[in-house]
């Protein structure tokens, strides 16, 4: 009789226990790992980017002629390099997404530009391929335009202006454009942007990103890879970028800011 009593009060108690952290129970969720290359978010979309008045075709990419002589821009950056740079460099961008995008259809009949704002949708076994090489075949085809034989000297209209009250003077932009560059460890690119607050922003990316990734509109960048300077410069990245100013066509760039605001957002 005590053995009866003793299992029912032993089974009572233990029912109250289980129903107790049944009622309780509240699953744990675990968040998922991040990727090591998240695929960035978008905070704006651009109509066109690679030109002002046009985006980028991503299929077939096309090498863009570059607009003056290979030793045109001499003040800065010698034959030698602008031809690999352009030749060799960007050239390979092209072919590589190109190869990219073949045994996929509906993704050719984006732009580069249309492709970089929705990683997400590029399948994963090419997402990469379409992130490098497109960023390398936009960057680089806004790069040859920010650049003139003719250029260099003091900016002039709204974009010197915007400069001046943005950064209190063109010296003191230019200071921190080329300290933000020198700074950007490795590969990459330093940028002049407009931001989602419609203001003038100094940013760096890595690698062939663009800054329309993060929501920034790009108004004139220099390229930071090696393949850019060191033929001439060796490893002084900061000469380079001194002298880089001495080509900037400021006439361009001046068009690329105002326009902007004629884009849909």
């Amino acid at each position: 009789m005590i053995r009866f009593w003793r299992e029912s009060i032993v089974f009572f108690f233990t029912t109250i226990v289980l129903t107790i952290l049944v009622i309780s129970y509240k699953p744990v969720l675990i968040a998922e790992a991040q990727s090591s290359t998240p695929t960035p978010t978008v905070a704006r979309s651009f109509s066109s980017v690679a030109y002002p008045n046009r985006a980028l075709s991503a299929f077939p990419a096309q090498l863009p002629p570059l607009p003056y002589a290979y030793g045109a821009l001499g003040k800065a950056i010698d034959a030698e390099t602008m031809k690999l740079h352009h030749d060799a460099h960007h050239a390979s961008y092209v072919k590589n997404l190109n190869d990219a995008l073949k045994q996929y259809p509906d993704l050719q009949k984006r732009s580069v530009e249309a492709l970089l704002l929705d990683l997400n949708s590029v399948p994963e076994d090419i997402r990469r391929k379409v992130r490098n090489n497109g960023g390398g075949h936009l960057n680089h085809t806004i790069f040859w335009q920010l650049m003139s034989p003719d250029g260099g000297g003091q900016p002039s209209g709204a974009i010197a202006q915007e400069i001046n009250q943005t950064f209190g003077s063109f010296d003191a932009f230019k200071k921190q454009f080329n300290a933000a560059g020198t700074g950007r460890f490795g590969s990459g690119w330093v940028w002049l942007v407009r931001n989602p607050q419609n203001q003038l922003q100094i940013v760096t990316t890595a690698n062939q990103d663009n800054p329309i990734t993060d929501g920034f509109y790009p108004i004139m960048g220099n390229d930071l890879w090696e393949h850019a300077y060191y033929l001439k410069y060796r490893n002084r990245r900061a000469e380079y970028l001194t002298n880089w100013w001495n080509v900037v066509n400021w006439p361009q760039i001046n068009r690329r800011s105002q326009l902007l605001s004629q884009q849909p957002r």
